[in-house]
């Protein structure tokens, strides 16, 4: 895969993992914000 020059140097397995795993934390925040605030906001306003 031929990436421009910038981010050719972020090919490294290293790299790959470390935005992998910011990009897996950030999806199971964006759950848990939602189990955890928008849907009891959106039962109780349905009451």
């Amino acid at each position: 895969m031929d990436l421009p020059e910038p981010l050719a140097r972020y090919t490294d397995p290293a790299w790959v993992t470390a935005v992998g795993t910011a990009v897996a934390y950030g999806a199971v925040l964006l759950v848990m914000f939602l189990l955890l605030f928008v849907v009891p906001f959106l039962v109780f306003r349905a009451l």
